[in-house]
């Protein structure tokens, strides 16, 4: 159990239809005996959709962890200079915010939360969900699996039919791929298609 008494981030953007499964893989690394704080993008902190209320997210983190959620920069700036985490996810992880990740970005706080802990060379795991992975955001996802300590969860198209350019992470995966990354290893295979 490598995520045994760990310091796990769980940082939230704006993909509220994979909002539920990465609630579920919360309550499965709570249960790998980790202390969890999460923090929450500006769109997941206030945007409420059919998916759900974004209060009732952030409340529902609360709750299942006991730490309050990060919700702004001034909050997520220490994550860095305190070397609080052990490791970091992003899940799930937007095309915007992999676009803002790869060209060092820091105007919300995953991002800010992001940049900090890798400057302590600590693994950060990217969980994608994005309708452009194939698109504008191929670029930006080639770059990231290129850059040192960062870590995808394999991936694949979840409507190849009907949005063609779209790919989401098996959210199944992420324990797996985080114990991977604190030993410095990337999860094969990377892209699993079709998405299950």
């Amino acid at each position: 159990m490598k995520l045994d008494k760990k310091n796990v981030g769980v940082a939230f953007t704006g993909s509220f239809c994979t909002l539920e499964k990465t609630f579920k893989e919360l309550e499965n690394i709570l249960e790998e005996n980790c202390n969890v704080n999460t923090v929450f993008s500006y769109s997941s902190q206030n945007i409420d959709c059919r998916f759900g209320k974004s209060d009732d997210f952030i409340e529902r983190a609360y709750k299942l962890t006991k730490n309050k959620p990060i919700l702004t920069l001034e909050e997520a700036e220490p994550l860095g200079p305190k070397n609080l985490l052990d490791i970091l996810i992003i899940a799930p992880c937007t095309g915007n915010t992999a676009a803002k990740l790869v060209n060092g970005i820091t105007d919300t706080p995953v991002l800010m939360a992001a940049k900090g802990h890798l400057r302590n060379n600590k693994p950060l795991v990217i969980s994608l969900s994005t309708n452009d992975a194939l698109g504008y955001n191929l670029k930006n996802i080639g770059l990231l699996l290129n850059t040192k300590n960062i870590y995808f969860v394999p991936f694949g198209q979840d409507d190849y039919i009907r949005k063609p350019n779209s790919m989401v992470a098996h959210t199944n995966m992420i324990i797996d791929t985080m114990e991977k990354a604190l030993d410095g290893v990337q999860i094969q295979p990377i892209v699993i298609s079709p998405h299950k």
